[in-house]
């Protein structure tokens, strides 16, 4: 097992899917596990976090084994975050996580909304079930972050509506960087995102639609794999990967835009549930300057 991978367990954008005709690239919202050496950092919470969850339980050999864990979010739109209450790690005292996001308003914070969101009639046990300690975060986009030894999280800000965050995650000086939920300007690329990727191994990014589809979609906070393609391309980034899949693109659908990302950007994936990544080149990065650092555990 590399010491450096991201797993997916939830592909799906806006809403989760269950149907025989999109089986082969997964129905599951948002969720991803990257593994840096002994560490693991879970990025988004949406339906694929419940299965992660399932992961973790059977990997607990006696009563008492423990995990302490980040969990970063980009946003809290609820197809990232409905997997919060079916996550069985969170019930067990012994565990540890600490959560984070930085879109939110001044006004409103991290554990205020996931109040909001396990609150009657919307949800019928409240927050306080859980029964591990968990410490909510709120930080400010651009922040960068520690997850533990030798592992930097940097942070930039999304174009999408309320806010969210795309992260870079460094390890071993390699990186792989996750922006979900992110509109791009037709004809322009987003200077934000591409300070954000310069150089990384492996970009995951918001493909919800094709360049045909996104024109009666404009402002709807989504962008297209050609988008992606061209921001990798500028970025220097030999891995691109399409992710937050439309929940009406079904696997015959899924194919065809492989097919044409691959004739496109030879290389391109296409994430499928359960698909792992490591990245197989060395870079080296340094920290902005100007950024503020703060720690993560």
């Amino acid at each position: 097992m590399s010491d450096f991978q991201v797993r997916f367990w939830g592909v799906r954008g806006s809403i989760s899917i269950s149907d025989t005709k999109s089986m082969r690239y997964g129905g599951n919202t948002s969720c991803l596990e990257i593994t840096c050496g002994g560490r693991r950092l879970i990025f988004d919470a949406g339906s694929g976090l419940r299965y992660l969850g399932n992961q973790m339980m059977a990997e607990f050999k006696a009563d008492g084994d423990a995990v302490d864990m980040d969990l970063f979010l980009t946003h809290t739109h609820y197809d990232h975050i409905c997997g919060i209450p079916f996550f069985k790690p969170f019930f067990l005292p012994q565990n540890k996580f600490r959560m984070w996001a930085g879109h939110l308003l001044p006004d409103t914070d991290l554990r205020g909304v996931l109040c909001t969101l396990m609150t009657s009639p919307l949800f019928p046990v409240p927050l306080d079930i859980f029964q591990s300690q968990i410490e909510f975060h709120d930080f400010m986009v651009g922040d960068t972050l520690n997850s533990g030894p030798d592992v930097v999280v940097r942070t930039a800000a999304l174009n999408h509506p309320d806010g969210a965050t795309g992260y870079r995650i460094e390890f071993d000086g390699r990186s792989i960087c996750y922006l979900t939920d992110t509109e791009h300007v037709a004809g322009e690329l987003d200077q934000t995102i591409l300070d954000l990727i310069d150089g990384a191994d492996i970009v995951i990014y918001d493909s919800l639609f094709t360049e045909e589809e996104y024109k009666n979609c404009a402002g709807w906070g989504h962008s297209t794999w050609e988008a992606g393609a061209d921001l990798c391309d500028a970025a220097g980034v030999p891995q691109f990967v399409i992710f937050h899949h439309d929940p009406d693109h079904d696997d015959d659908f899924m194919d065809e835009i492989a097919a044409a990302a691959e004739a496109r950007r030879p290389g391109t994936l296409v994430a499928r549930e359960g698909m792992v990544l490591s990245p197989a080149r060395q870079v080296q990065d340094t920290v902005a300057p100007g950024r503020k650092t703060v720690s993560a555990g």
